[in-house]
């Protein structure tokens, strides 16, 4: 057997405006689309958006590491998402994860490498 391709999917209510959040955040570009279903390319990975969600709120375990984790957050807000937790800077380290959520209640982490 060979895999072809590996990609996560999430479900948006407004595929549209799912693939405009995260193009807006995140840089992503359109790989293929259909009417049901848009595939992403981000920094390598394929993040897949199937329409027909609910808008609830969904863990999903996507995680976007970034090099300035307060700019992925003003940029996460202005494009109507919502920052559930903030980064804080500790006496410890710099911040180094934000928990978030997408247009469509997606819960997604964007993160920073943590200094070693």
């Amino acid at each position: 057997m060979h895999v072809e391709k590996l990609k996560y999917v999430i479900w948006a209510r407004d595929l549209s405006g799912a693939v405009t959040f995260y193009r807006q955040v995140f840089g992503a570009e359109v790989a293929h689309e259909s009417e049901v279903m848009v595939e992403l390319m981000i920094a390598g990975g394929i993040l897949g958006i199937h329409g027909g969600g609910e808008g609830r709120r969904t863990w999903t375990g996507l995680n976007f590491q970034v090099d300035d984790l307060f700019a992925a957050c003003d940029a996460l807000k202005a494009a109507g998402g919502q920052v559930l937790r903030p980064p804080l800077d500790t006496p410890e380290e710099p911040a180094h994860l934000a928990m978030c959520v997408d247009l469509d209640g997606n819960e997604i982490m964007i993160t920073r490498r943590r200094a070693r």
